[in-house]
């Protein structure tokens, strides 16, 4: 078993109309062995955006920290908040950095930038950027979400139908996937604000 499968994850980005959905499962596991119910993967970068981190735990958390140190100290010294291309470039850079002993992670990003307009990425554990229109899935659970995102997404969609597409895109992959599921957990960025959703899953 690959080393990022060891705790099991799902995220998936999707991007509607002026908004952005992300949503992850809550499941932490030791292979087969669930450990924890609640365990939190995507995480705020500003008001209108976040990072999701699927692979190793240790690793989701240590990057978390270090990403809120980044951040912190990019608004300190530009004095205004960080957008979303910047950051992705941010994080990229953090884990090429370590490319010759990486962290064990594979980001998600999700946000709205100055002009309230989408942006998605994702990147490999070495940091190569895959920047998305539609949407973007990582973790054990990938090649499911793949299958239903192709299936659900439609363009343009409001920020209630995205929370609907989300959630049945990650509820259903989850389902097929041992690793990952025991609930979610779905953050829709609109330009009013996010709305946050915890959904509950199959518990087998």
């Amino acid at each position: 078993m690959s080393i990022m499968e060891m705790n099991g994850s799902a995220i998936v980005a999707m991007v509607g109309k002026n908004c952005v959905a992300i949503a992850t499962d809550k499941r932490l596991g030791q292979q087969a062995l669930t450990v924890d119910m609640g365990f939190e993967k995507v995480f705020p970068v500003t008001d209108s955006m976040y990072i999701g981190l699927a692979g190793l735990a240790t690793d989701v958390k240590t990057l978390r920290d270090r990403f809120r140190m980044r951040v912190n100290l990019y608004k300190h010294r530009e004095e205004r908040t960080i957008e979303p291309g910047t950051f992705a470039n941010l994080v990229s850079h953090t884990l090429y950095e370590r490319r010759f002993g990486p962290y064990f992670v594979e980001p998600v990003i999700a946000g709205l930038d100055k002009n309230q307009q989408p942006f998605i990425c994702n990147m490999d554990l070495i940091g190569n950027i895959n920047y998305a229109k539609d949407f973007v899935v990582c973790g054990t659970a990938s090649d499911n979400l793949f299958g239903m995102c192709e299936s659900l997404w439609e363009p343009d969609l409001g920020p209630e139908d995205l929370f609907e597409m989300v959630s049945q895109a990650l509820l259903n992959a989850v389902d097929r996937d041992a690793m990952s599921g025991w609930g979610a957990v779905v953050h829709i960025i609109t330009p009013d604000g996010t709305i946050t959703r915890e959904l509950k899953g199959r518990m087998d």
